[in-house]
């Protein structure tokens, strides 16, 4: 089975991030792993991934620090990850399938 590598680039998402954090625990594929790429964030976002290290299904990898952009953030969320098919995404994720099993 191929790992997911989910790539969370986000700052200051306190009010989005406990959403999209929820998402992620829905998802029905069994083999993901959830890096975070924070910005440096000054809000209640360091405190919630925390918390949602500890409480994840999933193994979570992640860093704060601050960067020189999305695009910087982007490839140090990168560097985190180690799956086989990678999705990046921001701190407004939905829950949805990420991809049909026939791509596996």
């Amino acid at each position: 089975m191929k790992t997911v590598s989910l790539i969370l680039t986000t700052y200051n998402s306190g009010k989005n991030l406990a959403s999209t954090l929820e998402s992620i625990e829905k998802q029905d594929y069994p083999d993901i792993e959830v890096n975070i790429k924070d910005g440096g964030s000054t809000d209640d976002t360091i405190k919630m991934i925390k918390e949602y290290k500890e409480r994840s299904r999933y193994p979570v990898n992640w860093v704060s620090r601050s960067d020189e952009g999305i695009y910087d953030a982007m490839n140090q969320g990168y560097a985190l990850s180690g799956g086989d098919i990678i999705v990046f995404f921001n701190d407004f994720f939905y829950v949805m399938m990420l991809y049909p099993k026939w791509w596996l």
